[in-house]
């Protein structure tokens, strides 16, 4: 849990960063790709105003923006290319839940791009989608999902350079969603382990464990679960900017997200079933050791009953003068404790 910037008493388009925090005087960077069916031509920046001036007509354009914390950037891009102050409030504020606009000469898609870093880690990402351009804005410069896009341009395999920005577009989604399988994966390898370790002998940091696992279920949940309606609303939307080829991919898209919805869910209910067991398995532990002392106490209750009454100091008790007292009470009391063993055993308590 991190504290944020408070939006609170700003004018709505207002520019306030809301994010991880960053080094102070920390930059962004930039990279662009820049191709059609015949060349590719790709750079790196480091400042927008160098990315902007020589873009080629005709061509498909890919800018990546890595990092949003400098929010003087943000708003450059927005008077570059006319884009509508709450999208830029929008790319700054990374808590937005995701989503799909139309502003008519853009369209705008927010989610959520994951990786696995012994834990679900998590970060916005921004694709705003003009006709021939595509705008990617990253909160993070860590690494993202795009290697394998990228190599499929400079090798110029598939259909990626053949097809206009909504393929483009596509393409960086596809790429997200990819990304998903592979952290529920793991997430799928850690409760096989899991489920092992808390059938063979459940401890404390099992418990811990559980949590730890429903907690990056209900994040990660929070994160596909919208996506649904993004690609729904992205598929059925009338944008000449969509084509109806494009269409037919972001269908199939659609299906992997609801595979994807899927397999979060019954993750959830395995987590939860392993939840139930690992109390029960203590419950079950704890009844063992119940039956073991219970076994005990039954079987010394009538030999203590028994010392009890030669342990009375009264001076007149008929056994007290016995030569053979002594012997014949021990081997009364081993009597006992052997039958009710095979009583026990009879009953199958044992």
């Amino acid at each position: 849990m991190q504290r944020k910037k408070s939006k609170t008493g700003f004018d709505p388009g207002t520019l306030v960063y809301r994010g991880k925090e960053h080094p102070e005087g920390k930059g962004i960077h930039i990279s662009r790709m820049s191709y059609n069916s015949e060349e590719l031509e790709e750079k790196a920046f480091s400042q927008l105003s160098d990315c902007l001036e020589d873009l080629k007509k005709g061509n498909i354009t890919w800018i990546n923006v890595d990092g949003v914390h400098k929010t003087e950037v943000i708003e450059s891009v927005g008077e570059k290319f006319r884009i509508h102050p709450l999208t830029l409030e929008d790319i700054v504020n990374t808590e937005q839940r995701p989503k799909f606009e139309d502003y008519g000469h853009y369209i705008l898609c927010v989610l959520h791009m994951m990786h696995y870093e012994h834990r679900v880690v998590s970060e916005q990402l921004s694709i705003l989608v003009f006709e021939n351009l595509v705008i990617t804005f990253q909160e993070a410069d860590g690494g993202d999902a795009f290697d394998y896009i990228r190599t499929r341009l400079r090798q110029n395999k598939g259909k990626i350079r053949k097809m206009g920005s909504d393929y483009l577009a596509y393409s960086l989604l596809d790429a997200v969603v990819d990304t998903y399988f592979t952290i529920l994966e793991k997430i799928g390898d850690r409760i096989e382990v899991l489920e092992e370790s808390l059938v063979a002998q459940p401890k404390d940091i099992t418990l811990h464990q559980l949590h730890s696992l429903k907690r990056e279920m209900i994040f990660l949940r929070k994160g596909v679960w919208p996506l649904r309606e993004l690609l729904n609303n992205m598929e059925r939307s009338e944008s000449e900017l969509i084509t109806k080829t494009t269409d037919l991919y972001l269908r199939d898209l659609y299906d992997h997200t609801i595979r994807v919805i899927d397999t979060v869910e019954t993750y959830r209910d395995l987590l939860s079933g392993m939840m139930d067991i690992y109390l029960s398995s203590l419950s079950n532990k704890m009844n063992q050791v119940m039956k073991v002392l219970t076994i005990i106490s039954t079987l010394f209750i009538p030999v203590t009953f028994i010392a009890g009454i030669y342990g009375m100091n009264f001076r007149y008790m008929p056994e007290l003068a016995s030569p053979n007292g002594y012997w014949i009470t021990l081997v009364l009391m081993g009597s006992i404790i052997v039958g009710l063993l095979f009583w026990f055993r009879y009953k199958k308590w044992l």
